[in-house]
């Protein structure tokens, strides 16, 4: 199991970009889902910041296997398993909650929690894990701060989400310590409620085309 969950993290790593979403109304899941597989993009971290996550990750799941559908914002156990039970293959948590994190590693679920300082990373070294999120990343430094951070750490590698948009990706996809980067701006809130789902496809596309550039 332990294997299966490392292969999450590597596919992943593969992709290198994650569209983080939020989903106002499940009826958007699907055109978005199929969006993003359109445009390049085979996963989709759907956030636990509305009613309709637990529903949109099911029926992405049922209609596109071929998507790697992960569950974000996620900030209890009761998340985790609304969100595993739905489907979803990889928890993201905003910051380092060990209860989530410590039942996610008990049930063999990926999960990358939000780091920002040494004792954070050193703890989630500690418990084993070898992918975290650096979020918030721009606000708190950006490219500067998460390489003099992460200097020390040579064991583990970093999700940068947070103010990541097309202008700044490729500086963080092109550190070493970087495993991929989280990113909303092909999946914007306003794009989403007026079903511009083209317009989504086209952004896809072009960020994409930015890890030709890395």
């Amino acid at each position: 199991m332990v294997e299966q969950r490392n292969n999450i993290l590597q596919q992943l790593g593969a992709i290198k970009i994650i569209p983080v979403v939020v989903i106002e109304n499940e009826e958007s899941a699907e055109p978005l889902a199929e969006a993003l597989l359109e445009g390049g993009l085979p996963t989709m971290e759907i956030t636990f910041r509305t009613a309709a996550a637990q529903n949109a990750i099911t029926m992405v799941v049922d209609k596109y296997p071929n998507m790697l559908v992960g569950a974000g914002t996620v900030l209890s156990i009761e998340q985790v398993k609304a969100a595993s039970s739905s489907g979803a293959k990889y928890i993201v948590s905003p910051g380092f909650n060990r209860d989530v994190v410590e039942y996610c590693l008990k049930n063999d679920i990926p999960v990358t929690p939000g780091v920002l300082t040494p004792t954070e990373i050193e703890t989630a070294l500690n418990m084993g894990l070898q992918v975290v999120k650096f979020f918030p990343a721009e606000a708190i430094g950006g490219v500067k701060y998460l390489k003099a951070i992460s200097a020390p750490y040579k064991n583990i590698k970093f999700i940068p989400t947070g103010g990541i948009n097309e202008s700044n990706v490729a500086s963080y996809l092109s550190l070493p310590q970087v495993h991929a980067c989280g990113g909303s701006w092909m999946v914007k809130s306003e794009l989403i409620k007026a079903r511009r789902f083209g317009e989504i496809r086209e952004l896809t596309k072009r960020a994409k085309q930015l890890l030709g550039t890395v």
